[in-house]
């Protein structure tokens, strides 16, 4: 077995690799032979074969040949007849394509079948007869049957044999297809009174190994007298007919003579038995030599038909010619789209020139009625281009974007280019799979909110919303509150963020006194790998509650003076007395302040003014009004609801300080004994709050001098003897060794209502002795004035007096 194998590769710039191969292959090969090792020719390694999802792609035509995936092999899948298959086409050849993914790669294979000698030569009728004259001149000349070979080259039909050759010889002529015509020739003139019936058999051979061959029998009746042949005008004859014509069509005339006259001279046509399928699809009539179609003929099956005519006349004369009938194509056929290999769905981002999908186009038609073109529409961006012969790929033109479409409908269209155009489509439907190339987009580039001071913790203030052009994760939305500080404080102590929805929470309660705005970013970041974020700043403004009273800050309310001012008796109508200044740390409304006069000790005396709290007098004074005049002045602020202060001036009458000085006589000493009480409270407080820290440095100190003392006893051999320093007091059966005794000497007044101090000493000193290890006090020691009166007395005497100035 003979198998040869052509190889050849291009590499092309879509990014798969197109490439042919060639073998040559016998035809009827059992099931399961080897045709050739596609892997090693083209250069592949099984991996890739594997892989790739290699197969082989026919077309939609029987699959004769499939591929071996582990051993990189073409193998016979179906037994291969040349003849069923090709028929008379030479060379006959099987196209099919080896087709690989991830990537693709598509490559061309050429299997060619070549003939073996397994078709005996044939002939349709099994004998022939003639009737032939007997004056039947030498050389006369008759058409012998064809016998049928499927089998072509040196296995085909070679030649001819005759026996016996007494009077007949056989003439093998060349023909302008190839083939042989075999006539019977009159070597010898016939007798019919010596042999009026002569039997031979033609044979014929093929030249394969072994030779095969076929044979007819051949009868021949002698008869009397026709020595004129009939003959064909032309030796040749060519027609031609559109394929899809009608039955009935009449394709050409052929016409013959016959020298001779009467019966003799009367001819009839035939074609002669070559081809079953002639017979089937032609007719002629015998009389005229009028060739009819009787069957329907198309270009893609045979596009030209030889049909052998024979004339015979009455004496058994005849005649031979060739009918070539070319068979004109019209455009009958569509293209077929078939779809090799497609993607379903894409990223985005991928680079332009990606192929989507390889197609294969076929169209059966002729010339220009096979030529196709394939096209998509304009507005998409995707393109079409050809790589091999009746093959496209789909590609992407330009960068896709799944925000701007999600998903395409591709439609292929493909016109031959016939007349009338025929026309073929198929739409392909491609995914656009999403890729994290938007970050989310805040609705508005800045945002303001407000809220009112004294807030709830906890309070909604507002919602920042942003989108993402993105889908599904990538386009799934957190919201965290960017890290800054306000004032020097983390802005996490003021506000939170809800991660999900973009609400905004006070964290604490504002006071607009203290902030009136602040402002933070929001970073809106999507799901995507790597996530895409954004920023937006968000300024929150604080709004003003009426939560503040009214400030005072002139007359100031301390209570130290009792006389505020003082307006001389000769004022007249409209004497400013004084002005009440105060201020609203509130802002706005809240913060307008109005000036009424609540109560006075004669009201028709005085005014405030209601916008400037101007204190002035509505009418003359005179000598009957009182000197002293207490005014109620209320100042309230334009708040809802408002808030108000009171203030008390107190204004004198009079025209010189004396007259103001004794009238205010007992005022003055009330004022006074208040101010003396008020100090002797605060000197009870301040000795108090000494005494307990005294008192508590002393139990300390103690505990750790007796500490000390045990751990000397406690490392020395000598017997413990309690000591007690001189001049020390053991009370209540408790040592003590306080070192301070505190003695309190309180001046006072004869009368409350003088300055005068008067400084008295009690009869005996009151000593406070307090032990840290007891709880027991010792008041009221009368005789210890000699111990405390030494010099080297751990007992210290402080003296504290106290006098109003």
């Amino acid at each position: 077995m003979r198998r040869q194998v052509l190889l050849f590769l291009s590499a092309l710039c879509l990014g798969y690799v197109i490439g042919q191969v060639s073998y040559s292959i016998p035809e009827e090969m059992a099931k399961g032979s080897v045709v050739g090792n596609i892997a090693h020719d083209l250069g592949l390694d099984l991996k890739r074969i594997r892989s790739g999802k290699a197969r082989v792609y026919t077309g939609g035509s029987a699959e004769y040949i499939g591929l071996n995936k582990e051993r990189g092999v073409l193998l016979i899948q179906e037994r291969i007849d040349r003849e069923a298959l090709c028929g008379e086409m030479t060379p006959c050849a099987l196209h099919f394509q080896l087709i690989l993914e991830n990537p693709m790669e598509l490559f061309r294979v050429t299997v060619e079948i070549t003939d073996i000698n397994d078709n005996a030569p044939s002939f349709t009728n099994a004998e022939k007869r003639f009737e032939i004259s007997e004056s039947a001149v030498i050389g006369s000349k008759f058409m012998l049957e064809k016998a049928i070979d499927s089998d072509i080259g040196t296995n085909g039909l070679q030649q001819y044999s005759l026996t016996p050759v007494d009077n007949f010889v056989l003439k093998l002529e060349n023909q302008a297809d190839g083939n042989k015509k075999a006539e019977l020739v009159l070597q010898k003139s016939l007798d019919r009174e010596k042999q009026n019936y002569i039997s031979l058999l033609l044979t014929a051979l093929d030249g394969g190994e072994p030779q095969m061959s076929g044979t007819m029998q051949i009868f021949i009746s002698v008869l009397d007298a026709n020595d004129n042949a009939p003959t064909f005008a032309k030796p040749l004859y060519r027609a031609k007919i559109l394929e899809n014509s009608p039955k009935g069509t009449s394709i050409t005339t052929v016409s013959a003579s016959d020298k001779d006259i009467g019966s003799n001279g009367e001819v009839s046509y035939l074609i002669a038995p070559s081809k079953r399928l002639l017979n089937e699809l032609f007719k002629i009539d015998s009389k005229s030599g009028e060739i009819i179609l009787i069957g329907e003929i198309d270009y893609e099956k045979a596009n030209a038909y030889q049909i052998d005519i024979e004339v015979i006349d009455s004496g058994g004369l005849s005649d031979s010619t060739k009918v070539i009938v070319d068979v004109i194509d019209i455009n009958d056929n569509n293209p077929h789209i078939n779809i090799v290999s497609k993607s379903e769905s894409i990223l985005e981002d991928s680079p332009p020139n990606t192929v989507i999908a390889m197609l294969s186009i076929s169209d059966p038609d002729s010339e220009n009625n096979g030529k196709v073109e394939c096209n998509i529409e304009s507005n998409i961006p995707f393109k079409i281009q050809t790589t091999l012969s009746g093959f496209y790929t789909l590609i992407t033109e330009i960068a896709l974007d799944r925000e701007l479409a999600a998903r395409y409908n591709i439609t292929v269209t493909c016109s031959d280019e016939g007349v009338p155009s025929l026309s073929s489509s198929v739409t392909l439907t491609l995914q656009i799979s999403d890729v994290n190339d938007n970050a989310p987009v805040f609705e508005r580039s800045s945002y303001e909110a407000y809220i009112v001071e004294n807030n709830t913790p906890g309070l909604s203030i507002f919602t920042v919303k942003a989108r993402d052009a993105d889908w599904n994760q990538n386009a799934r939305v957190s919201y965290i509150l960017e890290d800054s500080s306000v004032n020097g404080v983390p802005v996490s102590s003021y506000v939170s963020v809800s991660a999900d929805s973009g609400v905004i929470h006070a964290v604490r309660s504002f006071d607009y006194e203290q902030i009136k705005d602040f402002h933070f970013s929001v970073k809106a970041q999507d799901g995507g790998s790597p996530p895409l974020s954004s920023n937006v700043t968000v300024k929150i403004l604080i709004q003003d509650q009426n939560d503040n009273p009214p400030q005072v800050l002139y007359p100031v309310q301390t209570g130290g003076s009792v006389v505020g001012e003082m307006v001389p008796r000769s004022a007249d109508v409209g004497y400013l007395v004084s002005k009440v200044v105060a201020v609203d740390v509130d802002s706005g409304q809240n913060a307008w302040l109005s000036y009424k006069l609540q109560k006075a000790t004669d009201r028709a005396l005085f005014e405030v003014g209601l916008q400037n709290g101007e204190i002035r007098t509505i009418r003359q004074v005179t000598d009957k009004d009182p000197v002293n005049q207490k005014l109620t002045v209320i100042v309230e602020d334009n708040g809802q609801p408002s808030r108000s202060v009171t203030v008390i001036v107190n204004v004198a009458v009079a025209d010189s300080f004396s007259e103001v000085l004794s009238e205010f006589t007992d005022f003055k000493q009330d004022k006074e004994y208040n101010d003396n009480l008020t100090f002797y409270l605060v000197l009870a407080l301040a000795v108090v709050s000494f005494l307990f820290i005294t008192c508590l440095v002393v139990i300390i100190s103690v505990k750790i001098y007796r500490w000390r003392q045990s751990r000397v006893l406690y490392h020395s051999n000598l017997p413990v003897i309690p000591y007690y320093p001189p001049r020390y007091s053991d009370t209540l059966g408790a040592t003590g060794t306080l070192q301070h005794v505190y003695n309190y000497e309180v001046c006072r007044t004869t009368d409350s209502r003088k300055s005068d101090c008067k400084f008295g000493r009690a009869g005996s000193q009151n000593v406070l002795i307090m032990d840290p290890s007891s709880t027991a006090t010792m008041q009221r020691i009368q005789s210890e004035k000699s111990i405390l009166d030494e010099p080297d007395s751990p007992l210290e005497v402080s003296h504290v007096g106290f006098c109003p100035l």
